[in-house]
């Protein structure tokens, strides 16, 4: 006769189990390796991309009286129309100012920008002086309203273009080398 525990154990029986995988050790050498790689063609590409942009070309900027120089020479299509070319000439020398000096001049009134210049040494007298004639002259077109002649336009624009060339940076003269020369006249 067979019970019910004996039964219940005789229902019981399964499967046997898989074998069980055993690592190797070896594994964290191959994970290891893997990340090795990617990081070595991540920073073959970084190379790469900062070598490709170190060989594109930066164009230097141009100075500030060269630009000053070109936007005179534009101004001068305008001068037929009295208050467009004497804003356009007027802004040029005062932009000028401020990129040549670091004198912030388009901000200012006539009057506040000719009164803090007389403090400074960036212009001599004359400059000075002769700036403060063409931006009143500027100023008369620009706000009275008043309409000059043609040979006044001009005189305006040659007095801006002078003092453009004036003030313009001098190139650097190499310096002569104070040493007696090596090679002996007599000898050779």
């Amino acid at each position: 006769m067979i019970t019910n525990s004996a039964a219940s154990v005789a229902n019981d029986i399964r499967d046997i189990k898989p074998p069980v995988e055993i690592p190797s050790g070896w594994e964290w050498l191959w994970w290891t390796l893997g990340v090795l790689a990617i990081a070595a063609i991540v920073f073959a590409l970084w190379k790469w991309w900062q070598k490709r942009r170190s060989q594109i070309p930066i164009e230097p900027p141009v100075p500030a009286h060269v630009r000053a120089k070109e936007k005179l020479q534009e101004a001068l299509a305008l001068i037929t129309r009295p208050e467009p070319f004497c804003v356009l000439v007027s802004d040029t020398i005062r932009v000028y100012l401020e990129e040549r000096f670091d004198f912030h001049a388009p901000e200012r009134t006539t009057e506040e920008f000719l009164h803090e210049l007389r403090g400074t040494d960036l212009l001599s007298a004359e400059q000075k002086e002769k700036l403060g004639e063409f931006l009143e002259s500027c100023d008369l077109v620009k706000f009275a309203k008043y309409e000059p002649g043609e040979p006044e336009l001009r005189d305006l624009h040659s007095s801006a273009v002078r003092l453009v060339e004036e003030t313009e940076p001098q190139p650097e003269l190499p310096a002569l080398d104070p040493r007696p020369s090596t090679l002996d006249p007599v000898s050779a």
